[in-house]
């Protein structure tokens, strides 16, 4: 029987427990979208006023519906107790918990290039960063459709899109525990559930990465959810990828990659 490691069988019961806590929390206040309990927990803009310091960790154990913390958990369940076999728990919640940091910087690196773009556009005709930084938390519906007016919806879109976005899910973590499998163990056979056909791991763990990477740059969805935060998986797996690389010539000497 396959049997799960200490840490990684503590993630999944933390994952579990916000999942139903979420849902319970939904249920008993009546709020259909769980808005609040996604307000205090998921990783909002940092320039949003729903954002909160510690979302930067909460948002790792928090999961949109049931298809997207059971993937997740899947593969922390699949590749995880492998990897944490090898670092000892410590090391790998130290593992597991960086790569989500890094996750969430990378993507938050993104959306505040993009915020910025389109804030001096904005500011280029004529408005003040703190007058659409105001427009934007307060959705004041006169002042949204004068921002129409003068400089057209597009931009308008683009930049709620960006201040306004929610990131949750323990992806970028689990990417960074995806590169560590591939690394310690690059010639097991992988598959994907609609995909049956056995890759090495070599080979199977880049081709993911390659294809968020394609994603990201082109926004064009290939296996995941269009919403999905593809620079935020590319930020797990290369930070986990640096961790692995600093810790090759120090560590875990028995099971070097190269």
């Amino acid at each position: 029987m396959y049997r799960i490691s200490p840490t990684v069988k503590q993630l999944l019961i933390i994952n579990v427990i916000f999942f139903l806590g979420t849902f319970l929390s939904s249920y008993l206040t009546n709020d259909s979208n769980s808005s609040f309990i996604y307000s205090l927990f998921g990783l909002y803009f940092p320039e949003n006023l729903n954002f909160k310091f510690w979302q930067i960790l909460t948002h790792m154990f928090m999961h949109g519906n049931l298809p997207h913390i059971l993937v997740n958990m899947f593969a922390l369940w699949m590749f995880g107790s492998s990897v944490e076999s090898i670092f000892g728990s410590r090391n790998f919640l130290f593992f597991y918990l960086t790569c989500g940091f890094g996750a969430a910087i990378s993507q938050l690196g993104f959306l505040y290039y993009n915020y910025y773009v389109d804030l001096e556009f904005f500011i280029s005709n004529g408005y003040e960063s703190a007058e659409i930084i105001n427009i934007l938390n307060n959705k004041s519906k006169p002042e949204i459709d004068s921002l129409i007016n003068s400089v057209g919806i597009e931009r308008v879109l683009s930049i709620f899109s960006n201040f306004n976005s929610t990131m949750v899910g323990a992806s970028g973590a689990i990417m960074g525990i995806l590169v560590a499998f591939g690394m310690f163990f690059p010639e097991s056979k992988l598959m994907l559930l609609f995909f049956p056909i056995p890759i090495k791991a070599k080979y199977f763990i880049p081709a993911i990465i390659i294809m968020d990477l394609f994603s990201a740059i082109t926004g064009q969805a290939i296996f995941s959810p269009s919403n999905t935060a593809y620079v935020a998986h590319l930020g797990g797996a290369l930070t986990g990828f640096i961790i692995m690389y600093y810790w090759k010539k120090d560590r875990f000497n028995k099971n070097r990659w190269y």
